[in-house]
């Protein structure tokens, strides 16, 4: 028995795709592939891998090599940097999906922790496109403020803990524009799964502790969170397995049948995937789903997460084992099918730039 669901333009808006000095861990082709067989019509990509995108020669180099080999839609975030980069922003804002302003430690060298010079890239961002933020613990407190002061729409990428969940859902409350994004990882991992993942757990934001993950559950119950985002990042084995791993995990073909089992297990109804996976990302980022463009889901299909089955060039997965419910059938992207459940059919340069020019008023 199958239980055919037909989902109209996915959109992960929060992945690293690689490719240029880091596409041995995946090129914009292998993970655009990854991207279509996790059920996705578009993926926007975040400006952290070398070289940083962060000036408009770096973007233009990043938007050549994208657009020759993406077989998914796509869109490219830009970075905000310590040294001020703010006043690059006309010349570059009609290219990109948003900005990015990492407050806290993470991959890369795009930290800003001066609330100074974060508020001028809060000044100066044109106000029609959003700014995306890593921001954990009291760091949110200190990003609401600016949000506060300057009303731009702010998403908080993965948030993960039952702190962070409760200074938002007061921001929400204060009426302040904002929304929230969680990782599978973060719902269906916690730090007691450590000392058996080891460095294949390692992530930023770590992973929180069973009542963080109970918050987070909690919160979607409650309508306060508006994404699932994976917060794919892979790295090979032999990176995650050298001494100092760095972090981040893949995640593009594990969201969707991860909610596929929460969907199952009753913690998740079919409309609130759509809204998480679809429709709420879509109206964040001002993206206008194609005509035919969709996504065919068997949810009745259940299967054991294997690495030897996965599109991405890193070839592994914390859920590796898990078992998961929801098969990817189809993908269609403006009419053509893209993929057939098994191998990938858009040819490399068919994915589209979503956000030149083309955000709704």
């Amino acid at each position: 028995m199958s239980r055919l669901v037909k989902i109209s333009g996915m959109v992960d808006p929060h992945v690293h795709l690689r490719g240029l000095e880091w596409s041995h861990k995946g090129t914009f082709h292998s993970e655009t592939s990854a991207a279509l067989a996790g059920g996705y019509w578009a993926v926007l990509d975040m400006p952290n891998t070398p070289p940083s995108t962060v000036r408009q020669s770096g973007l233009q180099t990043k938007l050549n090599a994208i657009d020759a080999e993406a077989v998914c839609d796509w869109g490219l975030y830009y970075g905000a940097t310590a040294d001020n980069n703010s006043a690059t922003y006309p010349s570059i804002i009609d290219d990109v999906c948003g900005l990015k302003i990492y407050n806290n430690a993470t991959t890369g060298d795009l930290l800003i922790d001066t609330q100074t010079i974060r508020e001028q890239h809060f000044r100066y961002w044109p106000a029609h496109k959003p700014i995306a933020v890593h921001a954990e613990g009291e760091t949110v407190v200190d990003i609401l403020q600016l949000v506060r002061q300057y009303r731009k729409f702010t998403h908080f990428c993965h948030i993960s803990t039952a702190e962070e969940i409760g200074y938002l859902s007061a921001a929400k409350a204060e009426g302040l524009p904002v929304s929230i994004g969680i990782c599978p990882h973060h719902l269906y991992l916690s730090e007691n799964d450590v000392p058996h993942l080891g460095a294949l757990g390692r992530m930023k934001p770590e992973l929180k502790t069973k009542a963080d993950v109970n918050a987070l559950w909690q919160a979607i119950s409650e309508g306060v969170v508006d994404v699932i985002e994976s917060d794919h990042a892979p790295h090979t084995l032999a990176e995650k397995l050298m001494p100092t791993p760095p972090s981040g995990v893949p995640g593009l073909e594990t969201t969707l049948p991860l909610l596929g089992l929460a969907l199952h297990e009753g913690r998740l109804t079919l409309e609130q995937i759509v809204a998480l996976v679809a429709d709420n990302p879509r109206h964040i980022f001002h993206l206008a789903c194609p005509p035919e463009t969709y996504t065919l889901i068997d949810f009745e299909y259940t299967y054991i997460i294997d690495r030897q089955n996965l599109h991405t060039r890193c070839g592994w997965s914390p859920f590796e084992g898990m078992r998961v419910v929801g098969k990817i059938i189809e993908v269609w992207i403006r009419g053509q099918k893209v993929y057939n459940g098994e191998q990938i059919l858009a040819p490399s340069g068919f994915g589209r730039n979503l956000c030149h020019n083309s955000l709704i008023p």
